[in-house]
């Protein structure tokens, strides 16, 4: 059995989280995090009653090698194990991806459980098509490759009516936000997601041309960019 066991998006406030993740991670033998440190910071936060040495602890980065990954696979054909993202759900813009695809070569039965989604919670609160939507995790680096790949969201959302949701490294974001309002029309849809659940929320929908006018500070904060 593997379970994704979804976290708090910054907020520490476990009630945001539902019971059945306590229960469930109360079964847990083995729990595989992409940061130890604050998956035991989380587990003590849920209240879980099972000593947080009493789990077999395991890393799971987007550096984790196929070899490591295959003796993973032992671990979860023998016992009940969990994926604990970094924030939000695991496996979705997250490394347990690749452990979930094993499971199923595996046979082993994959349980889903519900979470917030700082994607889908962006999109809901976008207005935009949740009916036709692309996420494409993180653009180039590159300001070059950035600015291209800007552009065709940007004619794919206006071509499909298709909202493109995209991330980026916090300490980036500002930048992003400049490139966004420099090279898209005044009339393109944007939304900013920033801090969402937090105290300090913030997400709105306005034309390019509108943001020009009230730049928000996007700074080391965690933001979901979405273009329709």
């Amino acid at each position: 059995m593997l379970y994704l066991i979804p976290t708090h998006l910054g907020n520490p406030d476990t009630q945001l989280l539902p019971q059945q993740i306590k229960n469930v991670l109360e079964e847990c033998d083995v729990l595989f995090a992409e940061n130890l440190k604050t998956a035991r910071h989380f587990l003590k936060a849920t209240g879980v009653e099972k000593k947080i040495d009493d789990f077999e602890w395991y890393e799971l980065t987007k550096d984790t090698d196929e070899n490591e990954l295959q003796s993973f696979a032992k671990i979860i054909q023998q016992k009940k194990c969990g994926v604990v993202s970094e924030a939000g759900l695991p496996a979705v813009a997250d490394p347990g991806a690749a452990l979930v695809k094993i499971a199923h070569q595996k046979n082993v039965k994959v349980v889903p459980l519900t979470g917030p989604s700082s994607i889908l919670m962006a999109l809901m609160a976008s207005g935009m098509n949740g009916q036709s939507f692309c996420f494409h995790g993180y653009l180039p680096i590159d300001k070059m490759e950035r600015i291209k790949k800007i552009k065709a969201l940007e004619l794919a959302a206006q071509k499909n009516n298709q909202a493109q949701i995209f991330i980026e490294t916090p300490y980036r974001n500002n930048a992003m936000m400049a490139d966004i309002l420099q090279h898209c029309e005044v009339n393109t849809l944007l939304c900013v997601a920033a801090n969402i659940t937090l105290s300090d929320e913030f997400i709105q929908t306005k034309k390019i041309s509108d943001w020009k006018k009230n730049l928000p500070d996007l700074n080391k904060k965690p933001t979901v960019f979405l273009i329709g």
